[in-house]
């Protein structure tokens, strides 16, 4: 196994993504998931430098803001996706604004629409290459299964060249730690946005992972579906930073705390 502080690690920042006053560049995909009691939406909308959603997400994001009486999420980019979703109303509510979004018919049966929205952020050159899709997990097993999926489909590329993606639940953040190593900054002084609850799961194949900063640190440890698999751990009170060395690409997952 290599020593933990071998080779150059892969920053990650995950908090900077909810900060009140974040310095964060990245583009938000809605997916159709419901998001009237997501706290952490305004947060994520406001720092979201590109806002798209994902077919169905429209609705979602329609009755999260507009049919609560507000329209604090009208400022939409672009809804694009096969469009057997997106409701009639919803789309001419969001084509009534005086900056509507461009609505994108993207036929294409094998692929979906987070992947369409993706493919989509991806080849605009004015959107940022980080991409936080909320309301990626939960629902339906097999479509939350497909969120992780996408997470391996969407991170082939080595050094996180096109750009790193976060899917966002009510309950936690969720990013693939490809082979390497890698440095998540869990606490940097400020407000403390993360739980404790930790996971490292080897949804592709098995791995040999080396952790720093969890109250149950592993070293070259096997790691398997079927096997030993690292759930429910916990971040120590004083980590800051959590390190982990991966021989394989791993799902790192944690805990967000509620947020107003």
């Amino acid at each position: 196994m290599s020593d933990l502080h071998e080779g150059e690690p892969t920053e990650w920042q995950p908090a900077e993504l909810f900060r009140k006053s974040s310095n964060a560049a990245f583009s938000l995909v809605i997916l159709n998931q419901p998001l009237a009691h997501f706290a952490a939406l305004r947060r994520l909308w406001d720092n979201a430098d590109m806002h798209v959603a994902a077919d169905g997400g429209a609705n979602c994001l329609y009755e999260a803001g507009a049919a609560r009486g507000n329209g604090q999420f009208d400022n939409l980019r672009t809804i694009i996706g096969d469009l057997d979703s997106l409701r009639e109303d919803v789309r001419q509510y969001f084509e009534s604004k005086p900056n509507p979004p461009e609505v994108i018919h993207d036929p294409d049966q094998y692929s979906t629409d987070f992947g369409k929205a993706v493919r989509y952020i991806r080849n605009n050159p004015t959107a940022p290459n980080d991409i936080v899709a909320l309301g990626g997990l939960g629902g339906r097993v097999d479509q939350g299964l497909s969120q992780l999926h996408h997470l391996y489909l969407f991170q082939k590329e080595p050094g996180y060249r096109q750009g790193l993606v976060y899917l966002v639940s009510e309950e936690s953040v969720t990013f693939l730690l490809k082979t390497g190593m890698h440095r998540i900054t869990i606490r940097d002084g400020g407000e403390q946005i993360f739980g404790k609850h930790v996971g490292i799961l080897p949804i592709r194949e098995p791995s040999r992972i080396t952790t720093k900063g969890l109250e149950w640190d592993v070293e070259d440890w096997e790691t398997d579906f079927g096997g030993q698999v690292s759930t429910s751990n916990h971040v120590l009170p004083e980590t800051e930073v959590v390190e982990v060395h991966t021989t394989k690409d791993v799902l790192f997952t944690i805990a967000v705390r509620p947020l107003q």
